[in-house]
């Protein structure tokens, strides 16, 4: 009742999760995985069962029973003598007692100690099944541990060469200590006894018949053992419980004797049974005291160097011809002290030696500290995969508080981290938490600059793909984000230019919140305040990475910044970073540099040029464009970064134009206009007719007679009225015209007939040869007045004529005519009257003309103006063409001047055909002009001698307005 009390009110139960089923077993001890509730941290608990006793005393008579109630309280006693043997003992390789002893509900006992992962015995068992799993075909066992938050996991075992050194130099110092230091003999050494912790080292407990030496003059408080009773074993006892005498020395049992050189036959022993298959001592007694008396009476059977020590394996040849005949032999005073089996040929290796090394850092000197540490990085490569995991990367963890050391420990342990196959659990575990505690809360508590804690950043950075792969996206993010933008914000250059490197080994792990709110404003802020060109030029490789690019520079490096050029890295398959923030963020700063330095100008090309290919096509014409044609006319560029740019400037402009092609021609589609349709042309002043139009005959007009009229033919019908042209005059006086009007028709038809513009053929006419101008001679003209702008309203000036023989001169004012409006055609500044020049030369031919060139013609003053005839009245018949009115009635005859056209032909003058426009260039060319600077060198200009008289007749409506309907 009163021990169920106890229990019930356990210090262990109340402030340790302990997990539900054991992870080892040691001796009589179950081993439980614990935590500790407060700090979570890990711990083992040692329980031992009382039942496990009483079920074997329940078939013994009374008095049996009670003598085997004696034998189980001694039983008790020795394992609380066990705990509290440890809680007075401290040495590296001891085990460490964290809670003392206590009784259990059941009548049992538990102490809570550190962390242990199993004892040797349940190693050396593992190995044997896995041997005999593997020799009969079947696969490898594991042993499948659940820890105190009921997670299973598989525990992986390893006990190679170097695992069993080491192990083997780790109980030796423990005995050492025993032996020398603490005055006590172990008495029952065995594979029981020593366990193996997380770091993999091996530790000595067991300590249940431990006792002082004989004649032992070191004080101590560990009560002495009676050999007589500790083998006088009880068969109604477990085995596990009492001595194991297949590890006893003869001393105790032979010789009765208890000396320190017991505790070193049974080492002896214990080496044999590491390397032996299966994995038992040479020594097989059964737990009787007969059968090692008769083993040790034979030579035979007795392990000694003539029969390999009765290993059925190959030993090491050190171990075998150096150490085990100086630990098994018959003679305590011959064997070998715990000192002196350290320092045997067994352990003389490289690999045990930086074992022992890593055992004894904290008491070697700073210098022999840092020769040690940049050496381990060439023989790691050497250690087996769970002692580095195990014993050297835990060893190098807690060195890390030594500042001057850091980078060199941070080089082994990323070292190690490379070389593990199974490193990311080990980083999760043990690196991770460390370099957040180091580099991060450290850090926030000094804020000044610490050189060495730089050093052992710059490892951190190098080693930053190692870093991501071992590491989630949300562990990365807490613990080592952190370390990543504090160093992107150092004052140091150089840590941000590494930080800036490892940048596409840094995104892949991140999400697209982290990187635009968090990882990149860091860098731009950056970026716009450095004064490095070095930093300038990575900052813009970081924004090519961002956007999705690659890290190599596509324009070349130039070496600026002096570092060697970067290995090829894996980037993240997508953009880092949206269009917007590429548009918004990245470009700006971009234009803002303002050196011209040609290492930051194609550092900046590359931005843009990754930027560009994601960025809409009007934002590339609007911003980027310029951006790139202000940056290429850089003073410092060479040729060959100019035709970079240029090359990209094309490259987008060709984007740009197709993008917007294709839009147009979509747009066309969507509103079903097809191509666009063109305008017509509006030039009437043009030469040539309008392709398509039809002849305008509602003046009475036809395209025979407009034809007649522009070539200077005579109609074939002879009505007694003479039509003439420029190039034809009159053999008489022509009659007066009743009803002479100006008329216009603008379509060149094929002529059909010749019936009314030709003269009377009363005399023979001269032929004229077709003259085609130089066209090339027309200077370009524009027109100065606008007479089409409103209806013409032409005044005819008749002077009375003094004289009969002398015709009245005819003035047209074509100022009056055209209301004195500015010219809208004209140039600025400029108002001149529209001259007669601005006509067809055709036109003017055909309505001088008369019968024969030759003929005196009236002679027209120069200076005299000309004036429209009024127009004919409704109902007269008028001859379409522009003509000069006629003389009055009884005859005023026209002469002209002697000047000839050219070399004048028998034929008539052929059409005119200007290119169009030529019109205007006439037009603007002035009104009295010369005909011979309008129609080139090839004819010669008519000079009018004589005035035309006006005829005064009312003007009519006619042919003006339909023109003006026309326009």
């Amino acid at each position: 009742m009163f021990s169920s009390l106890k229990g019930f009110s356990s210090n262990i139960n109340s402030n340790y999760s302990v997990s539900q089923t054991p992870s080892s077993t040691a001796g009589a001890w179950k081993i439980y995985d614990a935590k500790k509730k407060s700090t979570q941290k890990p711990y083992s608990v040692f329980v031992f069962d009382r039942k496990s006793l009483d079920s074997h005393g329940n078939t013994l008579n009374r008095s049996s029973a009670s003598s085997f109630k004696r034998a189980a309280e001694e039983v008790v006693e020795r394992l609380k003598k066990e705990a509290s043997s440890l809680a007075r003992l401290r040495h590296p390789n001891v085990l460490e007692l964290v809670e003392p002893v206590e009784d259990t509900r059941g009548g049992g006992l538990q102490f809570v100690t550190e962390p242990v992962t199993t004892s040797l015995a349940s190693l050396l068992q593992e190995k044997d099944e896995q041997e005999r799993a593997g020799g009969i075909g079947g696969r490898s066992s594991r042993y499948v541990t659940e820890d105190s938050d009921g997670v299973r996991r598989r525990r992986e075992l390893e006990i190679d060469e170097l695992e069993i050194q080491k192990g083997l130099l780790q109980v030796s110092k423990a005995l050492e200590f025993l032996h020398e230091n603490a005055g006590l003999v172990h008495g029952n050494l065995t594979p029981e006894s020593v366990l193996i912790n997380a770091k993999s080292d091996w530790k000595i407990s067991g300590l249940a018949f431990c006792s002082p030496p004989e004649n032992s003059s070191k004080p101590t408080s560990v009560q002495p053992i009676n050999l007589s009773e500790a083998l006088n074993l009880d068969t109604r006892l477990p085995r596990y419980v009492q001595i194991n005498l297949d590890y006893t020395s003869p001393d105790f049992v032979l010789d009765n004797n208890l000396t320190s050189s017991a505790d070193m036959f049974s080492l002896g022993l214990l080496c044999i049974a590491l390397y032996n298959s299966p994995h038992r001592s040479p020594i097989e007694t059964s737990g009787s005291l007969s059968a090692y008396r008769r083993i040790f009476t034979s030579s035979s059977t007795v392990p000694s160097s003539g029969n390999d020590f009765l290993s059925k394996r190959p030993l090491p040849r050190d171990l075998a011809n150096h150490v085990l005949p100086r630990l098994i032999t018959r003679r305590p005073a011959q064997r070998m002290t715990a000192r002196e089996f350290q320092e045997s040929q067994y352990f003389d290796n490289i690999l045990v030696s930086t074992i022992r090394f890593l055992d004894a850092f904290p008491a070697k000197t700073p210098s022999e500290k840092s020769s040690f540490m940049r050496g381990l990085n060439k023989v790691l490569p050497s250690f087996p995969k769970s002692v580095m995991e195990k014993k050297v990367l835990p060893a190098l963890l807690e060195e890390l508080k030594d500042k001057e050391l850091l980078s060199l420990i941070l080089q082994n342990v990323f070292k190690i981290m490379s070389l593990l196959p199974s490193s990311r659990r080990a980083f999760g575990e043990k690196v991770r938490p460390k370099l957040k505690e180091i580099f991060v809360e450290n850090a926030k508590q000094s804020q000044e600059k610490d050189t060495a804690r730089d050093a052992g950043l710059m490892v951190v950075l190098e080693n930053t793909n190692l870093i991501a792969e071992n590491s989630s996206g949300k562990e990365f993010k807490d613990d080592i984000l952190p370390i990543f933008l504090t160093t992107i914000e150092s004052s140091t250059p150089s840590l941000v230019d590494a930080a800036l490197r490892g940048l596409p080994g840094v995104l892949p792990v991140l999400d697209f919140s982290t990187i635009k709110n968090e990882l990149f404003p860091v860098i731009a802020t950056v970026f716009s305040k450095t004064n490095s060109l070095a930093i300038k030029v990575r900052g813009c490789r970081a924004f090519v990475i961002l956007c999705g690019g690659s890290n190599e520079a596509s324009s070349g490096d130039d070496g600026l910044d002096g570092l060697a050029p970067d290995k090829k890295r894996k980037t993240s398959s997508s953009s880092a970073l949206d269009k917007y923030t590429m548009q918004e963020k990245i470009v700006p700063l971009i234009k803002a540099i303002k050196t011209k330095e040609p290492a930051v100008m194609m550092a900046s090309l590359d931005v843009l040029r990754v930027v560009g290919d994601n960025a809409d096509a009007d934002f590339v014409a609007m911003e980027i464009l310029p951006i790139l044609w202000n940056m290429s006319l850089g003073p410092l560029l060479d040729l060959k970064q100019f035709q970079n740019f240029m090359g990209l400037i094309k490259s987008l402009s060709r984007r740009v134009e197709d993008e917007q092609t294709k839009k147009l021609q979509e747009l066309a589609v969507t509103n079903g206009g097809g191509a666009s349709t063109p305008v017509a042309n509006d030039d009437f002043l043009g030469f040539g007719g309008v392709t398509g139009t039809t002849f305008d005959t509602t003046n009475g007009a036809t395209q025979d007679d407009f034809e007649r009229l522009v070539k200077g033919k005579t109609s074939s019908a002879s009505t007694g009225t003479t039509n003439g042209g420029w190039d034809a005059a009159p053999a008489t006086a022509p009659p007066a015209v009743k009803s002479p009007t100006a008329q216009f028709s603008w379509s060149t038809p094929t002529p059909t007939s010749d019936s009314q513009f030709n003269p009377p053929k009363t005399q023979s006419q001269p032929s004229f040869r077709t003259v085609t101008p130089d066209l090339a001679a027309f200077s370009p003209l524009s027109p100065q007045t606008t007479q089409f702008s409103q209806p013409l309203q032409p005044t005819i000036n008749t002077p009375q004529s003094s004289s009969t023989t002398q015709p009245a001169s005819t003035s047209i004012n074509w100022s009056s005519a055209a209301g004195g409006t500015t010219n809208p055609w004209a140039p600025s500044g400029t108002s001149k009257p529209m001259s007669l020049a601005n006509s067809s030369m055709n036109t003017m031919t055909a309505s001088l003309s008369n019968t024969n060139m030759n003929q005196q013609r009236p002679s027209i003053n120069p200076t005299s103006s000309f004036s429209l005839a009024p127009p004919p009245s409704s109902g007269s018949t008028a001859s379409s063409g522009f003509r000069l009115p006629p003389p009055p009635s009884g005859g005023v005859q026209r002469q002209v001047s002697s000047t000839s056209f050219g070399q004048a032909s028998s034929s008539s003058f052929g059409p005119i055909s200007p290119p169009p426009g030529s019109m205007n260039s006439i037009m603007n060319s002035g009104g009295n002009k010369n005909m011979s600077n309008i129609m080139g060198s090839g004819m010669n200009v008519m000079t009018p001698t004589s005035q035309i008289p006006q005829q005064s007749q009312k003007p009519q409506s006619g042919g003006l307005d339909k023109y003006e309907s026309l326009l």
